[in-house]
């Protein structure tokens, strides 16, 4: 049994706190009487529901490997995210269910990606057929919800789907919801033109969060009612949204977060090309593209257009700080526990005893927002800059220890950093 404390800032109040680790999680979290203001702040590792690629890996387009995914997971923790969902968006079916059983198989083989991925999105092809609120999703495979193709999608996923975004238009949407809301899925409102009638309906079987809410819908609405003040308005509905400072106004993110408070969630909804350099790049959805300096990603002809997001969740959080929205507690909370909350993660217990040993160290400029040092992931370093870290050991006053040993399933610890 290894035993390690961490000494650091607690993001809720900033005040110094001593966090005894053991077995992958946290043991213990208490005030101490550290002194140091230079102390890293420690908070929850990022949770996000939202991930079509990254860095090249692109989950939307088959083929990729077991060995991609690995390899995203990796990098992911490199922003902060211990924990995500690959997001798998509409094709044809056969794609969808290859896809499902690549991901499958990556968290089987290895341990940390399983840790890493407590499931998948599927984003679609339940979706509306309307110009708008359909997207970049391809016309010719949105179709009516199907119980058999979702039956041996989830076969090929070993039943990891837990997260199916469709559209509440479809006449079968309520009933197929009754059938699988008992099967550890959340159904989630999205790329919808619903009306407000059915979207109750959706709701009253069992829809529980919307879906990227504000994109995804037509260029212009009816000024009452329609889909998204629905939406805003239902109370049983968590809301997800893109705070990437491209998708939504700041105007309309600070209306969704008072009116969600704290149902209120980020994701980044990145593509392949978060984390690249910039420059022009082919999508095979969109044509060309181009991603410039400051992370924006548009249609290379056409730069007025979005074609996707690019910028991670920790990029959404410094997003809120530095626009003021919201605190820091709030910022953090929006990105981790509250989505680990919906999908009911044990990472929904954040810092707190007996919740998995997964969080952040960073330092914190109002100005400039979070500044990552270390990632961990059930109680391991798995990404830190050395130079920060060696700085931050020395603020801890005490070294971190860890056995190298293989644990009790013969996994051992992660051979990279």
């Amino acid at each position: 049994m290894t035993e390690s404390v961490i000494y650091a800032r607690d993001y809720r109040h900033l005040k110094p706190v001593k966090v005894v680790l053991e077995e992958g999680v946290i043991q213990s979290i208490n005030l101490c009487d550290e002194t140091d203001a230079s102390l890293p702040i420690i908070a929850p590792g990022f949770v996000d529901l939202q991930i079509n690629g990254f860095q090249g890996i692109d989950f939307n387009h088959y083929p990729f490997s077991e060995e991609q995914v690995e390899h995203a997971v990796r990098q992911l923790w490199q922003h902060g995210v211990t924990s995500w969902l690959p997001t798998v968006i509409t094709a044809v079916p056969d794609t969808i269910g290859k896809s499902m059983a690549v991901l499958a198989r990556a968290c089987e083989r290895s341990q940390w990606v399983g840790e890493a991925i407590p499931g998948f999105h599927l984003e679609g092809p339940f979706l509306s057929p309307q110009d708008g609120p359909r997207g970049a999703h391809p016309q010719s495979e949105i179709r009516p919800p199907d119980t058999g193709l979702f039956d041996e999608w989830q076969q090929l996923a070993k039943g990891r789907i837990r997260i199916l975004t469709l559209s509440a238009e479809w006449p079968e949407t309520a009933e197929f919801i009754r059938r699988y809301k008992n099967d550890d899925v959340l159904f989630s409102i999205g790329h919808t033109a619903a009306t407000p009638a059915q979207i109750d309906e959706a709701v009253e079987a069992g829809a529980s969060m919307s879906t990227h809410l504000g994109n995804g819908a037509h260029l212009q609405l009816p000024r009452h009612p329609n889909y998204i003040w629905q939406q805003l308005a239902d109370d049983r509905l968590a809301c997800t949204m893109i705070a990437d400072g491209e998708h939504l106004p700041i105007s309309v993110l600070k209306v969704f977060i008072r009116a969600k408070g704290e149902q209120a969630i980020l994701v980044s909804d990145v593509t392949s090309f978060a984390g690249l350099a910039p420059g022009y790049y082919h999508s095979h959805i969109g044509g060309e593209v181009m991603l410039s300096e400051n992370g924006r990603l548009s249609l290379r002809d056409n730069p007025q257009l979005l074609a996707g997001s690019a910028r991670s969740l920790l990029e959404g959080v410094n997003y809120l700080l530095r626009s003021s929205l919201v605190d820091l507690r709030t910022a953090i909370d929006m990105a981790s526990v509250r989505p680990a909350r919906q999908l009911s993660l044990p990472q929904q217990g954040g810092l707190t005893a007996g919740a998995p040993a997964d969080f952040i160290l960073f330092q914190y400029d109002p100005s400039q927002g979070i500044r990552l040092s270390s990632c961990w992931k059930k109680a391991q370093k798995v990404w830190g800059d050395e130079t920060q870290d060696a700085d931050r050991l020395t603020e801890l006053r005490q070294p971190v220890e860890f056995s190298h040993e293989r644990n009790r399933e013969g996994a051992s610890n992660p051979p990279y950093q």
